[in-house]
């Protein structure tokens, strides 16, 4: 049976959430981050990365979330989640797919290791490296983070959905971005990214995730 080895308030809540909405069989192992918000030694064990997500299934071990959620769509997905090869939305899907990550998550990550750098910083340069890290943001990270969000809204005007009138594993992809993002900008100003957290939040796979997963903080 497919294995999720999963890091609390980490990325692969996204693979428990696309398993549910396809009602596959899986277990999950837990992990929980260090003190320092990494993940645990024992995820070297499983990858040699030693992050998260991962999973194992038939004497396989995958790593990074595009490349498991390929492996689920295509291993249990029967054409679920994805609309039609060649089609438009079929092309957009593709998009975010690999957009989630690659171009979505830095800007994000980012912003979170200039929060963490004064916080570990020695007493005295704490003053010092907290105004450097908010200049940075200011003009780094935020102009990059309002790119994004508006092409997120934009995005999903047409149908409230990433690609085409349904919901797709696009929208799996990009609910952690979404999410991440939505603790710092809040969305005042993109109420369709507001309906969007609304619509996923309530939904009942969505849901169940959260319960095998345990309690998610995306902050």
């Amino acid at each position: 049976m497919l294995t999720v080895h999963h890091l609390n308030n980490s990325r692969s809540q996204r693979v428990l959430w696309l398993l549910e909405e396809l009602g596959a069989p899986y277990e999950v192992k837990h992990y929980q981050r260090t003190k320092d918000m990494q993940a645990p030694r024992e995820l070297k064990q499983v990858h040699p990365l030693g992050k998260s997500p991962v999973i194992t299934d038939e004497g396989r071990t995958i790593a990074e979330t595009g490349a498991i959620v390929e492996y689920i769509l295509a291993r249990y997905g029967e054409g679920r989640l994805m609309p039609p090869e060649g089609s438009d939305d079929y092309w957009t899907v593709r998009h975010f797919l690999h957009y989630a990550e690659g171009s979505a998550m830095p800007p994000l990550f980012l912003m979170l290791v200039l929060q963490m750098i004064p916080d570990r910083a020695p007493f005295f340069a704490k003053p010092i490296l907290k105004a450097s890290m908010e200049k940075v943001d200011e003009l780094l990270v935020q102009p990059q983070m309002t790119l994004h969000i508006n092409h997120w809204e934009q995005a999903i005007g047409r149908t409230g959905w990433f690609a085409g009138p349904e919901m797709t594993v696009a929208d799996v992809m990009m609910s952690f971005p979404v999410e991440a993002a939505a603790k710092r900008f809040g969305y005042e100003n993109h109420p369709r990214l507001r309906e969007f957290l609304q619509r996923i939040h309530e939904r009942r796979a969505y849901r169940q995730a959260l319960k095998r997963g345990g309690p998610y903080d995306y902050a």
